[in-house]
């Protein structure tokens, strides 16, 4: 056993004899005083591994999974169906390895299986190629700056609109600084992408456009006019779009996008704390040798059979550091896995049917809602799948009061959007029935009403504490 116990001081001893230090202290000299602890971890004294199992078990029940609850929560990650033929092929074990396939002769299952997500994702925004997925939608947001900014040599700036999901503003602009570029935010008019500023924000140092469809509030953006836009000013137009909404949404494609970017989890994804999920990036042809992660490609055998191989990998340890266009190193292709096989479940007629579902059931929500007494509709534009809307009451106390009722109600909007205050961004699946829809709206009623009641507080200092801790591990 003694592999697996730490060092003894007779090993510290001779290790430090062997490097010339006298003590471990030495080693750390280089830290200012200032800078160190001084003083022993405040831990607790250990446990019975009986005791430690109770007391995490404790802490774990303190979460609340989207199965205890009827969420309305969305933002970006969302409570779809998985269906059981998702985790029956992806809990086999030829899969379960994210490891990149380097010997295509051993490996032609799970390069067959990037190839076939590359081509659902390239049929589904309408773009001719496809990598085979990234880390998430943020960081593809990020990786296609990278791509303009190398398309458009000397253009420094990178136009974003403000209805671009904030993680994937927040990332752009962290890739920006290391860029050496600039992004420029323009902001919102009647809930969808002001094209005037947009306009007024073109010039010839931008690289390119940035928006997102639907839009972070919910809205759904006039693409085409924004690409437009964009290439008259000799720009890039850059989309993140939400997959489910592509059956009834035109593809970015069409609308004359030069890349489409999106984030992956709807796709045979669960929730599950927020990740891991997959990014997914198509582009049309010419960008095709600056697209960022791998590209599986088909080709025949010396013998004629057909058989799969990675054609393109752009990343830094198979090619020369500065044409590298990305350093993405163990891929998500199990999570991509997922996305195909819920994609191929689907099936074409599939897609635009949950589409169709998903707009349905979200103007039902749109309209009940805006029927209760202290909510009102923050904007007018068309939605598919999420919409925000106001409330006369302090929205966080409305959505504990919410909370208390089995329900989460939806997201603050005031978290990335000061502005919006009173906002709440409420989000519909197809896990959403007609009924969970009439319980969010009594009690959103029964939960304003009780709010704007004089002298009336939903909790005390310490349970407000209590509240607040919970919602951080919701």
């Amino acid at each position: 056993m003694s592999r697996y116990t730490s060092a003894t001081d007779a090993d510290v001893r001779e290790m430090l004899a062997t490097i010339g230090v006298a003590s471990i202290e030495e080693l750390f000299e280089v830290i200012p005083e200032g800078l160190r602890l001084g003083r022993a971890l405040d831990l607790p004294p250990g446990q019975a591994e009986q005791a430690v199992y109770a007391e995490l078990r404790d802490l774990a029940a303190r979460n609340v999974s989207a199965e205890d609850e009827i969420s309305f929560l969305g933002a970006g990650m969302y409570d779809h169906y998985v269906p059981a033929i998702v985790d029956a092929i992806t809990q086999r074990s030829e899969f379960l390895t994210p490891y990149t396939p380097y010997q295509p002769e051993v490996s032609q299952g799970g390069l067959q299986v990037m190839f076939e997500f590359q081509t659902a994702i390239s049929e589904l925004t309408g773009l001719p190629v496809a990598n085979a997925s990234l880390y998430e939608g943020p960081s593809s947001v990020a990786s296609a700056a990278y791509l303009a900014l190398g398309v458009a040599k000397g253009r420094r700036k990178l136009v974003a609109s403000r209805g671009l999901h904030p993680h994937s503003r927040a990332t752009l602009e962290t890739y920006a600084r290391g860029f050496g570029a600039e992004v420029v935010e323009v902001g919102l008019a009647g809930g969808v992408t002001d094209a005037g500023a947009v306009v007024g924000a073109l010039d010839d140092e931008v690289a390119a456009v940035f928006v997102q469809n639907p839009n972070f509030l919910g809205a759904v953006e006039d693409l085409e006019a924004l690409a437009s836009a964009a290439h008259e000013a000799g720009a890039l137009c850059v989309a993140s779009v939400d997959a489910p909404t592509l059956g009834v949404l035109r593809p970015p494609g069409e609308c004359g996008v030069d890349v489409a970017v999106g984030e992956g989890q709807p796709l045979g994804n669960r929730l599950d704390f927020g990740g891991p999920s997959f990014g997914f990036f198509a582009a049309t042809e010419e960008h095709l040798r600056r697209m960022p992660g791998r590209i599986a490609g088909e080709t025949t055998d010396a013998d004629g059979r057909r058989g799969f191989v990675l054609a393109l990998q752009t990343r830094e340890q198979h090619i020369r550091r500065e044409r590298a266009t990305h350093n993405i190193c163990t891929s998500q292709a199990l999570n991509a896995l997922a996305g195909t096989i819920y994609l191929a479940w689907l099936g074409r007629r599939g897609i635009v049917e949950l589409g169709e579902l998903l707009v349905r059931r979200t103007a039902y929500a749109r309209e009940r809602l805006a029927g209760v007494e202290g909510v009102e509709l923050l904007h007018d534009a068309p939605v598919a799948r999420e919409f925000a809307v106001r409330l006369d009451a302090p929205v966080r106390e409305v959505v504990d009061r919410v909370s208390e009722e089995g329900i989460a109600a939806g997201y603050p909007l005031a978290r990335d959007y000061p502005e919006y205050e009173d906002g709440l961004l409420v989000a519909i699946t197809e896990r959403r029935s007609r009924e969970d829809i009439d319980r969010l709206a009594d009690a959103l009623a029964r939960a304003i009403a009780a709010a704007s009641a004089p002298g009336d507080e939903l909790f005390s200092d310490s349970e407000n504490k209590a509240s607040r801790t919970a919602e951080a591990t919701r």
